[in-house]
């Protein structure tokens, strides 16, 4: 236990309180000594192969990475080609930061990628493939690779999943003339006329002179896609150039926002140096026939006037990203928890692979997004993004081996020991477990996959009948050191409990006490590997010996978690709104018990959120139970 932070540095010196303090937090950390035992890893056999679904440049990328370090990697592509959308491309923005101060466009070089993958020795490539079902657990997958009316099972460490995206649906923006008009393209297809040189309009052959780009067509936009797809503008600006090939031709660009993060702002800059480009803010509302042959683009809120009309040749709509994943679940995961991987609810079909605290890890551990399928990007970022990746691969795939947990408690070395004995197949755990790590036989028993699990503990806090435990955590462990918390006799002193989350709260309240700031002396902290782990009899038990309150600090949820066990302090609120039955029977109030979302950078809230709290208890008066 945290002597100096929750003691010394947190109380006030050589107090009663802090003195008290210390003495609680010793006998806590002898309990949980004696409580404990020496873990010991999971160890099974395993195999290192690298499986990565996508050959486009993000999968091509992790590919290469992960046999460049010494791994055999299997690469499966749907297509009969390597190389994804690049294969559509006619050039790309240059990649050197250098040249962004230049409006150049250069060869995507995507054929030199391709040699250098399928030349590798440590590459198996499949195409024309799919993955018909993913069986099995980190180090132990058994993938199931369909290709050219052929199976095959491989045996897999750890899966990189890079299957990139597809264009939006243009067929869906009739306003924007799409189908209507022939002289309406998207961007994916503009690259297309791009490969003849001079631009051609569709319709009739003749030159485009006047080109209009409509950015943000079908994005930022609830009756289509909400967000931003990262890479539109940059593209019209590079298809900019393609237009100013022809001296005399004019690009118009008609935007809501210009988005070129980093170097790329100097790319921008370059692009509204060119005389022959023009930028202008507008609401697109319509494209529309203009009787001569050309189109009229319709816009209000413009720079130009309230509402204008702009004539054109050609117009190009910069439509969106949309992941591989929305209409295909691709991993075919024989999961109870379904067979894809969960997808952020704010953005349709990314993969959840908790942006905020570990960005390539998805909720299936051994499984990580990279590219496309995670957000919207540019080929470089995938690129960079296929990187990271590999390494988290390689990383799952040598701790599997090696019996211990992959992350965020990376290097732990306990698993969940359920006594199964005891259970009664109520399926919490299988249904709470935000990992899949639970399976179930065909009685509907619950059964372990060590490797998948996270060391969170949502399963013991979920199990009612307290069977799941680890060797140095468990039900018995945590409830003990509660009840041999000093409860004061004196009723104008309380005594409440404050569990924390490991990653967050108790973070921020070691932050806290190195800035020396003063907890109130009524609380013991006890720290959580996630809320999630929190049982419910904890609180029945700690009321029942006289504790006064019960604070939750943990985690934000919500669209924007910051949880590194995905859903622990969601689970805990939903658990909690369920303790109201257990008060009731004990005839306590329910604001004896609260749960606080924290974050790590919120210690200076620490102390008044905490002290808040005590003043509530002070006000709802001591607990009947005090003294017995």
């Amino acid at each position: 236990m945290s002597l100096r932070e929750l003691a010394v540095w947190s109380q006030e010196p050589k107090s009663d309180e802090a003195q008290l303090a210390a003495e609680d937090y010793i006998k806590m950390g002898v309990i949980k000594a004696q409580k404990g035992d020496i873990p010991e890893p999971y160890v099974m056999e395993t195999d290192k192969t690298i499986l990565v679904i996508g050959g486009g440049i993000a999968g091509m990328t992790a590919a290469l990475q992960s046999a460049q370090s010494g791994y055999q990697v299997v690469l499966v592509e749907k297509e009969d080609r390597l190389g994804g959308f690049v294969n559509k491309l006619y050039k790309k923005v240059p990649a050197a930061a250098g040249e962004y101060k230049k409006p150049l466009i250069v060869d995507t070089d995507i054929d030199k990628t391709i040699k250098e993958v399928e030349g590798n020795p440590n590459i198996k490539v499949f195409k024309s493939a799919k993955v018909e079902k993913t069986e099995g657990q980190p180090g132990q997958f058994d993938v199931t690779i369909a290709s050219n009316g052929n199976s095959e099972v491989v045996k897999i460490g750890s899966i990189i999943l890079a299957a990139g995206w597809r264009p939006y649906d243009a067929n869906k923006l009739e306003h924007l003339g799409y189908g209507k008009s022939k002289d309406v393209v998207t961007n994916i297809e503009f690259e297309d006329l791009a490969r003849n040189g001079i631009i051609k309009r569709p319709s009739d052959g003749k030159d485009a002179t006047r080109v209009a780009f409509i950015q943000c067509a079908g994005q930022r936009d609830p009756n289509h896609l909400s967000y931003c797809s990262a890479m539109c503008c940059t593209t019209s600006l590079k298809q900019a150039q393609y237009v100013r090939q022809n001296p005399d031709a004019t690009a118009m660009i008609l935007y809501k926002d210009i988005r070129t993060p980093g170097n790329l702002e100097y790319y921008y800059k370059a692009a509204q140096n060119d005389p022959g480009v023009m930028l202008t803010k507008g609401d697109v509302t319509a494209v529309t026939q203009s009787g001569n042959g050309s189109l009229f683009v319709e816009m209000e809120n413009s720079l130009l006037g309230e509402k204008v009309k702009v004539e054109a040749d050609l117009v190009v709509l910069a439509t969106g990203v949309v992941p591989a994943t929305v209409d295909d679940p691709i991993l075919n995961l024989k999961y109870r928890q379904g067979p894809g991987l969960p997808d952020l609810e704010l953005f349709d079909g990314f993969a959840d692979s908790n942006f905020i605290c570990f960005q390539y890890e998805t909720r299936r551990t051994g499984v990580y997004a990279a590219g496309c399928i995670r957000q919207p990007m540019s080929m470089s970022d995938a690129q960079e993004d296929a990187t990271g990746a590999a390494l988290k691969a390689i990383q799952a795939a040598e701790h599997v081996a090696k019996g211990v947990a992959v992350h965020p408690r990376a290097w732990d070395v306990t698993w969940p020991d359920p006594f199964m004995q005891r259970c009664t197949s109520c399926k919490r755990c299988t249904e709470e477990c935000p990992f899949g790590a639970i399976d179930e036989d065909e009685k509907g028993t619950p059964f372990y996959k060590p490797g998948r699990c996270r060391r969170c503990a949502t399963c013991m806090g979920a199990c009612p009948e307290r069977i799941v435990s680890f060797k140095d955590y468990h039900v018995d462990m945590i409830g003990s050191m509660m009840k041999n918390v000093s409860v004061p006799d004196d009723e104008d002193k309380p005594r409440i409990i404050v569990l924390a989350c490991e990653n967050d709260a108790y973070p921020a309240i070691d932050t806290a006490a190195l800035k020396h700031a003063k907890i109130d002396p009524a609380v013991r902290i006890i720290q959580l590997r996630c809320l999630g782990s929190t049982n419910l009899v904890w609180i029945a038990d700690a009321f029942s010996r006289g504790i006064d309150g019960m604070l939750l600090l943990g985690c934000k949820f919500g669209e924007n978690y910051q949880c590194h066990f995905a859903k622990g302090s969601e689970l805990a609120d939903y658990r909690l709104g369920k303790v109201q039955e257990t008060l009731d029977r004990l005839q306590l109030e329910a604001e004896r018990v609260g749960l606080i979302q924290v974050a790590i950078d919120e210690y200076n809230n620490i102390p008044a959120i905490i002290q808040k709290f005590v003043e509530r208890v002070k006000e709802i008066g001591p607990n009947p139970f005090k003294g017995f």
